[in-house]
């Protein structure tokens, strides 16, 4: 494990603090008019989402996360967990839904994701940035709504629930976007 001096800090880098592991979601040079330069920075914990603000010295130092980011596929559910396979190892991870998150909405069997590791243990599971899914359940449209942006709740095949125009109808495909999980497209 290294170190890495405030010199060097920036945003997106992957730090450990008290052996947990955080990533710099803000970082700001502050120079007084007298006195050392300050590094205020803003750090969120990798496994459990709480931030912290802390304030740094030039001269300071952090020790680096061992943090590795592998390709991995979605392999299934066994009950309270998701069982994913590392791509070129076929290593497979037994992941907690508490690890997997908001992700659960957008992936399906045979998906490929990112994955974070920490100290080879899974603490986070990203998947494609826009995913095609099929609305299993939705309300039937009601003739002349077609026009307006009106949007209802379908049902999906992850099971997810996700707001879609009204004119999308059941057996259909969309394109949803995991970073905000909104509706982006119909897909032919």
């Amino acid at each position: 494990m290294g170190t890495v001096n405030t010199s060097d800090f920036r945003k997106g880098l992957k730090v450990q603090i008290d052996g947990n592991p955080y990533i710099m979601i803000e970082c700001n040079f502050v120079k007084p008019g007298k006195g050392q330069a300050l590094y205020k920075c803003k750090l969120r914990n990798l496994t459990k989402g709480t931030v912290l603000d802390r304030t740094y010295k030039s001269g300071d130092t952090l020790d680096t996360a061992d943090i590795e980011e592998i390709d991995v596929q979605y392999i299934y559910r066994a009950g309270d967990a998701f069982v994913f396979m590392e791509v070129t190892s076929s290593d497979q991870y037994e992941v907690s839904s508490e690890i997997v998150g908001e992700a659960w909405k957008y992936i399906k069997e045979e998906m490929f994701c990112k994955m974070l590791l920490h100290n080879n243990n899974p603490i986070e599971v990203t998947p494609p940035n826009h995913v095609v899914l099929q609305v299993e359940y939705t309300e039937p449209c009601v003739r002349g709504n077609t026009a307006t942006n009106l949007t209802k709740p379908a049902k999906v095949d992850t099971g997810a629930e996700i707001l879609v125009p009204n004119f999308v109808e059941v057996n259909e495909y969309i394109r949803v976007d995991t970073r905000t999980g909104e509706y982006i497209e119909r897909v032919k």
